[in-house]
């Protein structure tokens, strides 16, 4: 049982799209509706963030076009790959997460998708406006700057 309680820790599937196109204005982390079937395709690692976003719609969060992929061992109530999921958050959370995406350039992103100690799934979710390019090639300078350096101090 204890082996199976470390295995499920080390899931952590991560957006590492948006990081790269969008600024991080600040962090909600969230618990997801889910079936039984996507939470045991999450436990093996096999879902995907990388064209999810999310959406506030009738004071509730809602994350789409996340992909579970279905459960190998399901049977015909096996969930569909991209569905619609429910967030978790409280009332106070979503006004404030619905008030500031009224502003333009605002959107919510998903940025990491965990199983916590309890071994419940949570998705953190980042309030984030959308970098320019020229912002983006910047980011590219500087991790370079930091691998050129990282390298010239361990040599």
């Amino acid at each position: 049982m204890a082996s199976n309680k470390t295995n499920q820790n080390t899931i952590n599937i991560k957006n590492r799209k948006a990081t790269f196109d969008y600024e991080i204005i600040e962090t909600f982390t969230t618990g997801i509706v889910l079936t039984g079937t996507e939470i045991k395709s999450i436990r093996q690692g096999k879902c995907g963030l990388t064209d999810a976003y999310c959406m506030v719609i009738n004071r509730e969060v809602w994350v789409k076009n996340m992909y579970i992929a279905e459960y190998s061992y399901g049977s015909y109530n096996n969930h569909t790959t991209h569905r619609d999921r429910k967030l978790l958050l409280n009332r106070k959370e979503i006004r404030r997460i619905a008030r500031d995406t009224q502003q333009p350039g605002i959107a919510i992103v998903p940025l990491r998708l965990f199983i916590n100690e309890r071994g419940l799934a949570k998705l953190v979710i980042a309030l984030a406006r959308g970098k320019r390019q020229y912002d983006k090639r910047q980011s590219i300078k500087e991790r370079e700057d930091k691998r050129t350096i990282d390298r010239m101090f361990k040599h």
